[in-house]
């Protein structure tokens, strides 16, 4: 017994070697710096709901199992020498407002307090920003990465209304991927409602999903059971559902969409290293997230389905395992952000068939690549020579 267990821990550390030389390092905290700084491009808020066990400061939010929801709201200063795509943080130690993403505030709060907040940060903003984007990050990621990458995003995206940061229990350790799995499932109940009270009771106009690698099964999963239940739509609040680099096995993925029965967008990239070894570490079998246009008969069959399938695999990133480059490519987050901002979004509206992929997104791609635009059901695949 305890030689198999010896190989199954070698097996995988092999498998997941590479990961480690990516993320190497001390795990990242929340430390606060209050110093006021002139040198930044700008703030951003952010809320969060988590399935997370509460913490000491400066953790604020452990790895562990949480018994019911928690939230908070964090400030982020943005540094003025700030580069779209890339997340400026130190090497270790605090930050350097003139240099990097800063977090400035943080305050955990019950359930009436952030109701109220969010719903006052809503209803202040003008009728067409009232949405509310949901982010749901993947595999591996403790409570801090998971609020910077969102800082980013919400940052580079240009993204106007209320950003809600959804953190499950993900222990942020690479030999940890059953662990996460299973958190992933064990937080199915308290994203659906978190996602109902958002478009229930805080006067949002629409609400958009973005999810990245193990974060798509749980929202998946959540959207499955809420389709199931009666209300897959929550109330025609929801909108966008983007999936990023999807760690979704392609045989469970047909399952829930056939249950889903909405249209969702997928971004896909074929030299995805994360989900090369995530594919031999779950089993050998295809993830969703690493297939690409060549792939004809899969895509045919998922935009049955209602995927609608855009891919990366040709786009370059600041992400040496091409796993986020839906937040380290520019060119991508700001698409998203174009999209986010018009009325129809990502899957529901905007450029027709014969539009270039620099009109979508507002002149940052350029004008080489696919002419099919995101509305139509075709893959599309962005060219790029370069960041």
């Amino acid at each position: 017994m305890m030689r198999a267990v010896l190989r199954l821990r070698v097996l995988a550390w092999a498998l997941l070697a590479p990961l480690a030389l990516a993320a190497c390092g001390t795990p990242r905290v929340l430390e606060l710096n209050t110093s006021r700084s002139t040198d930044v491009a700008g703030k951003v808020e952010i809320f969060v709901a988590t399935t997370r066990e509460a913490s000491a400061e400066p953790v604020y939010f452990s790895g562990e199992r949480g018994p019911k929801l928690s939230f908070a709201r964090l400030d982020f200063t943005v540094p003025r020498s700030h580069k779209p795509g890339e997340l400026e943080l130190p090497d270790s130690g605090p930050s350097d407002p003139a240099k990097h993403f800063t977090v400035t505030g943080v305050q955990r709060l019950d359930l009436a307090p952030i109701l109220a907040d969010v719903r006052r940060e809503i209803l202040r903003r003008p009728a067409a920003q009232r949405d509310v984007l949901v982010f749901v990050h993947g595999f591996n990621t403790n409570f801090a990465d998971a609020a910077f990458r969102f800082a980013q995003i919400v940052h580079d995206s240009g993204f106007k209304g209320v950003p809600v940061l959804f953190t499950w229990p993900s222990r942020g350790q690479l030999l940890a991927y059953p662990y996460d799995r299973e958190s992933a499932y064990y937080s199915r109940d308290f994203l659906e409602r978190n996602l109902r009270a958002i478009a229930r009771d805080l006067g949002a106009t629409r609400m958009d999903i973005l999810a990245h690698s193990m974060g798509t099964l749980l929202t998946l999963e959540t959207l499955r059971q809420a389709s199931i239940r009666g209300d897959g739509t929550f109330g025609g609040r929801l909108r966008d559902v983007m999936l990023a680099a999807p760690d979704v096995d392609l045989d469970v993925f047909r399952t829930q969409m056939a249950e889903i029965k909405r249209p969702v967008t997928v971004f896909v990239s074929a030299d995805d290293r994360a989900l090369d070894f995530s594919r031999r570490f779950a089993g050998d079998k295809t993830r969703l997230g690493a297939i690409s246009a060549k792939d004809k008969d899969i895509i045919a069959e998922l935009e049955k389905l209602g995927a609608r399938i855009i891919d990366l695999s040709e786009v370059a990133s600041g992400d040496s395992l091409n796993h986020s480059k839906f937040a380290s490519s520019p060119k991508v987050v700001q698409m998203i952000g174009q999209r986010l901002q018009a009325d129809g979004g990502i899957s529901t509206a905007g450029p027709q068939l014969g539009d270039r992929l620099g009109d979508i997104a507002g002149g940052v791609v350029g004008t080489v690549g696919s002419t099919v635009g995101l509305v139509v059901t075709a893959p599309v695949t962005i060219i790029s020579g370069g960041r």
